[in-house]
This record gives C-alpha cells, structure tokens and sequence, in this order.
C-alpha cells in the first residue's frame, strides 16, 4: 500500500480529538494527576494522565486513517519508520495548563524525509487555531478566519523579543541574550507555544527557546515558515530535531538575531 499525504482536513480533525479530552481536565483540578520526568535544567517538569490519554487518541486515529505512517509523540516516544512522521505534543506548556492560564496548546506536525511541512497550534480554550496547508499559514478563531503573515520590515529596535522562561536562559550562559534583550523594543516571558503563534501571526517578531524538544518546535515550523518567518537552531541549521531555537519575524532581522546571540 502507498504511503500517501495527509489533507488539511486530518489536521483539523485531529485538533478536534485534542481539544475535546484537553477540555475534559482543563480547570478541574481534580481530574488531573500530576507527575513529574527527568529534563536538564530544571527541578519539576510536569507530565499528567491528560497528555497521555491525548496522545493515546492521537495516535490511534492517526493509526486508523494512515496506518504505513511514522508516530512520535512526547509521552510514548517513536513508533514506526515512514516517508511521514506525525510529531505530536498533546499538551505543550503543561505548567499553563496546570495553572488554568490559556497559552498552552496542542501541536501536531508532520515530517516528511525528516522536513517539518505541515503543522497545526490549536488553543482549545479559547477556541483558536492557527495552521499551515503545506503552502500558507493560516488563523482560525472566534474573529473567523485569516491567512497570517509575519512582520517583514520590522526592525530589531522595533521588535517583541520573547522567552517562555528564564531558566531556559540561564543553561545558555556564553549567548547573549541580555544584550538582545537591550536591543530590542520589549521583552516578554510565558507564552509557550503560544507565542510562536504570535509570530507567525505578526505581533511577536523574535522567539528564543533554549532547550526544545522535536514535538516541541515541528508543527510550528511550517506554520511560522509559510507565514513569511525564519526559523533556525542557535547555530543556523534546521530546527526539527530541537535544541536551542531562534524564531524571527524576517529574514534581515533573523540575521541580526543570530549574530547577536552568537557574538
């Protein structure tokens, strides 16, 4: 049986899987069993039986409908060997989510020959999704739906600079993100993904994230990418595999990002 190409229409429905079994829990703490994995760097870095029950979903409707496809999702690692590979975090920004604060969000992306191509954020909460086709990016919510482009003449004295969290900062300490801090119009803590979703939509321009992991970053890969934004690894190279990741709004301000933090 040919491996075949996922449609738009699989992204969405499933975001909708997500949404549904996130929704259950979300703000009804007593549903939630918290415990907590090993990461470097940090002393508490949550996992709860809602990230995996919505993995478990995930996957098996990814399963159903394209069953020669490759899975890796961050609660139960990989699972088959494919020209696609769904890349799945059920809950990306768990501490939001345990908090009852609303920037967390689901993240299905799609490799193809180990290239992010397709992905969908989806913010179940508050009811906004914001995807790429494979060509544009694009917002859906309750002020309808839109294609979405980043800013392509900001400039870094003009640009929102964000971070999800200084602990990530400080595994970094040769870079020089204080000295991008100053250069820039603001600085912003704790969007998560979330803010990666800014940027492709044009209100954030520049995200720096130390320490990600794959699930963390592919799905917003192309929805960044195909909304007119760069996104590069610390040293330039691809982002699919994580690490330290610099998202910016344009190519000129990317360039000037990285070489600032690489001074």
């Amino acid at each position: 049986m040919p491996v075949t190409r996922p449609t738009t229409q699989f992204l969405h429905q499933l975001a909708e899987v997500a949404e549904k079994r996130t929704l259950e829990s979300y703000l009804e703490s007593h549903h939630i069993d918290i415990s907590t994995k090993p990461k470097d760097g940090f002393r508490f870095d949550p996992v709860t039986n809602v990230d995996r029950e919505t993995e478990l979903l995930l996957r098996e409707l990814i399963t159903q409908q394209y069953p020669d496809h490759a899975i890796l999702g961050e609660e139960f690692g990989q699972s088959g060997q494919s020209h696609f590979q769904w890349v799945i975090d059920p809950i990306d920004g768990t501490r939001p989510f345990l908090c009852g604060l609303p920037v967390w969000g689901c993240l299905i992306g799609l490799l193809e020959q180990g290239r992010a191509t397709m992905g969908i954020m989806s913010q179940p909460y508050t009811g906004d999704r914001f995807w790429s086709d494979g060509e544009q990016s694009w917002f859906s919510g309750r002020l309808g739906e839109k294609r979405i482009h980043t800013r392509q003449k900001v400039e870094i004295h003009q640009a929102i600079l964000h971070t999800t969290s200084p602990e990530s900062v400080d595994l970094y300490p040769d870079n020089h993100f204080n000295l991008l801090h100053d250069k820039t119009l603001m600085t912003r803590f704790g969007g998560e993904c979330y803010a990666m979703a800014m940027l492709a939509a044009g209100h954030i321009d520049i995200c720096v994230e130390y320490a990600l992991q794959p699930y963390d970053i592919v799905a917003l890969i192309p929805i960044i990418e195909h909304a007119g934004g760069v996104v590069t690894t610390l040293d330039g190279g691809r982002a699919e595999n994580g690490g330290a990741v610099v998202a910016s709004a344009n190519a000129r301000l990317h360039a000037d990002v990285l070489n600032i933090l690489n001074a």
